[in-house]
């Protein structure tokens, strides 16, 4: 099966509501879509966003990364070898992950439904259920929970907190206010995106713990370039700390592996470069005892439909934060997972199981 044609087109999909993190506020999911044309008249869909404070990847970025250097080199290239096709997209450039991961996923849509299976099959097949989190974004106090009891009674039984934007008397304060609407029984797991100096990271989470707040765990308290910190914050709380940010290739999963600076990692495709990089990255934690984490960037359901297989493929991820597409006021993909609630089933078609798409708009095939 041949890669005969490789196109991109643009999305924007409004939120329902904005979404605050330490770094940014989102309102407008956007992205470029990939489509790789077989000679075999199958079709594979991969999807990068751009997420400039994160990876670096803008819309014009994305589609040169594509047009320029990865889709010269793969055109006429057969799927029978699809090893060498990885490798040359992973070396052609350096960066570029969204880039990279959007046109694995559709090479590896391609492949699996060469072979006729679906994808998560076909890199392990260890579930066929997932149940997700739901991401409470940064507000007030008040506002945080009443999100929070919202998603509570939607089905959503571990909510994703986002901290660190503020001080941190009032990052404890939303906790505390969470934590008192939701109840015990609700996961409460923290995402501080960078936003905490190490000493800030260890009183926050001492106080947190010395109020019995329950917290799971917390994900990126510090820069993602401060390993030492990570570790020290680690170190110094019982609490599971994760590693996101700081982990973006095997290299860097390795290095926070060896230095044992994380209890936890969160693999997403668009740091790893796509589903190759984060299967690396999972063996590797796996290998060392560590549990990961699937979760992404704001992507639509194609998106988020490639990353399920992956994480619904392997017994060592454990956590899943698959929420995005529920945060869009419209559904552009046919096909795909499908949501009930907080759980996620998996398509039983081959490939990802996307079948099609509304709104592209300015489509590209040079």
């Amino acid at each position: 099966m041949k890669i005969i044609r490789i196109e991109t087109s643009r999305i924007a999909v409004p939120l329902t509501k904005p979404f605050k993190t330490a770094l940014r506020t989102v309102y407008t999911a956007e992205s470029v879509i990939v489509r790789i044309t077989y000679d075999s008249g199958a079709v594979g869909w991969g999807e990068a966003p751009p997420t400039l404070v994160i990876t670096g990847d803008s819309m014009d970025s994305i589609e040169s990364a594509i047009h320029h250097v990865l889709k010269p080199a793969l055109l006429g290239k057969s799927l029978a070898g699809y090893e060498a096709i990885l490798h040359d997209i992973q070396h052609l450039l350096t960066g570029n992950m969204s880039a990279k991961a959007a046109v694995e996923m559709a090479l590896y849509d391609g492949w699996a439904q060469m072979c006729g299976l679906p994808l998560y099959q076909m890199l392990g097949g260890y579930r066929d259920t997932l149940e997700t989190d739901y991401t409470v974004s940064v507000n007030s106090p008040e506002e945080m929970a009443a999100d929070a009891e919202n998603y509570l009674k939607q089905g959503f039984q571990t909510l994703k907190i986002k901290v660190g934007k503020d001080d941190i008397a009032t990052d404890i304060a939303r906790i505390q206010e969470i934590r008192k609407r939701v109840g015990s029984a609700v996961k409460l797991r923290l995402d501080a995106n960078q936003g905490w100096r190490p000493k800030e990271a260890v009183t926050a989470i001492r106080k947190m713990e010395d109020a019995g707040l329950g917290i799971e765990l917390v994900e990126q308290p510090v820069h993602k370039d401060d390993l030492a910190g990570l570790k020290k914050v680690t170190d110094a709380t019982d609490t599971p700390i994760m590693a996101d940010e700081s982990v973006f290739t095997p290299r860097q999963a390795f290095e926070v592996l060896q230095t044992r600076s994380a209890d936890l990692i969160n693999i997403k495709l668009m740091k790893a470069g796509g589903i190759s990089g984060a299967e690396k990255i999972n063996a590797m934690a796996e290998a060392c005892g560590v549990e990961c984490m699937v979760g992404s960037m704001i992507e639509t359901k194609l998106g988020i439909t490639a990353a399920a297989h992956f994480a619904a493929s392997k017994r060592n991820i454990t956590r899943f934060d698959f929420d995005a597409p529920l945060m869009l006021k419209t559904d552009v993909f046919k096909g795909g997972i499908t949501y009930r609630g907080s759980t996620i089933s998996m398509p039983g078609k081959p490939g990802l199981g996307i079948t099609g798409a509304a709104l592209l708009k300015g489509e590209k095939e040079q």
